[in-house]
């Protein structure tokens, strides 16, 4: 079953800079409406907190902050909300939203205590990949 979003995608482009930031305040608010029901529809709660979920999403808005180009804008909030779109109809996969807005998609890199970047590999791949390439 569909859930539609609301009106606001059928809006043409803003006459303005300020109404293009408008816009974009009210996108995330709907995005933040929406991200109880998303988390429960790909059951999120295991691995994020709804705060931390919804800190990750402003996280995303605030990478374009530097923009002022209306028509930029209208197309970046047209994209976000193509992607609620799709995260509503559950065209998305879990994982999908995982390595997005949990992992990030720089995935799992991490300097382990020899300061070295570690790629979230076990220590039996490790220890694979270093038997393999003797």
């Amino acid at each position: 079953m569909a859930t539609a979003v609301r009106a606001t995608m059928t809006r043409g482009s803003s006459a303005s800079l300020e109404e293009a930031k408008h816009r974009v305040v009210d996108f995330f608010r709907e995005v933040c409406r929406y991200l109880p029901s998303i988390m429960d529809r790909y059951n999120l709660y295991e691995v994020i907190t709804p705060a931390q979920l919804r800190s990750q999403i402003s996280a995303q808005f605030r990478k374009h902050s530097d923009v002022t180009n209306r028509k930029v804008i209208d197309l970046l909030v047209f994209k976000g909300q193509e992607e609620l779109q799709y995260c509503l109809d559950h065209a998305k996969q879990r994982h999908h939203l995982l390595s997005t807005y949990v992992v990030g998609r720089e995935g799992m890199v991490q300097h382990n205590k020899l300061g070295v970047l570690d790629h979230g590999e076990s220590e039996f791949l490790k220890n694979f990949y270093q038997s393999n390439s003797l």
